[in-house]
């Protein structure tokens, strides 16, 4: 096996020397980190230190001004924006705050999307499968507006993982929900880690979501400042008071 090969298959996300611009403001300046295959990583900071743009350009949302960013083997940098598209659709789970369900569609149209925009069909063992995880077997047949803010979460959650994708990122996946709910989200990103060997990069500014994770990057000025493995939610809050 090659050096490559190797790093490729150890290593879902590389960003190398990665700076961010929105004209003199520098969201991300010079970042490079590797999120390992499997891992489930919290990135945290203040409003403004860069966590959504580290998110949106570690993911192929946004291209970096400068520096490269890889999943997996790939290159983004190097895909024009058919193929990029096509990578985001198939190797990329997103979860966002706002839940991004199509009202027209029912929960099962929504959650198998992703699959009918690429032109495949879904496995039915995997379907049940991310159906029975998030709950909502049987509410398959409703629409967004006929479910709870939790159950629209969990259903954008299974359409993030439909796909069987190498890499989730979420962004404030929790910030809408009650505590309650927020923890079965939660309950859910850690399973996609342990059962299905997904790499989770979730951002967000609540240290109890953070402590879910296996390490927490804390950014500052558009910079990784410092990183708590295994956290808890005490180490969390110590660290980001001194933020």
């Amino acid at each position: 096996m090659t050096t490559m090969t190797a790093e490729a298959t150890a290593v879902a996300v590389r960003l190398e020397s990665v700076t961010k611009a929105y004209g003199a403001v520098r969201a991300l300046d010079d970042v490079t980190w590797t999120f390992p295959r499997g891992g489930f990583t919290a990135v945290m900071g203040p409003s403004g230190s860069g966590k959504s743009t580290f998110l949106h350009c570690a993911s192929g949302l946004e291209r970096p001004s400068t520096g490269a960013v890889r999943i997996g083997g790939t290159d983004l940098g190097r895909l024009g924006e058919a193929k990029l598209t096509r990578l985001r659709r198939e190797r990329i789970g997103f979860v966002f705050q706002a839940f991004n369900l199509v009202p027209s569609m029912d929960v099962e149209q929504n959650i198998t999307l992703p699959l009918r925009l690429g032109g495949t069909e879904p496995d039915p063992a995997w379907l049940d499968e991310v159906v029975r995880r998030v709950g909502l077997a049987d509410r398959l047949r409703h629409r967004p507006a006929e479910l709870s803010g939790g159950q629209q979460q969990r259903a954008a959650v299974a359409r993030a993982l439909i796909t069987r994708p190498e890499v989730v990122f979420a962004d404030e996946p929790t910030g809408a929900l009650d505590p309650r709910t927020a923890r079965e989200v939660l309950r859910l990103l850690r399973e996609a880690a342990d059962l299905t060997g997904q790499t989770v990069v979730l951002v967000t500014h609540d240290p109890l979501a953070a402590a879910t994770a296996d390490s927490v990057l804390f950014l500052s000025g558009g910079r990784i400042v410092d990183e708590v493995r295994d956290p808890s939610v005490a180490a969390v809050m110590n660290r980001w008071e001194t933020l």
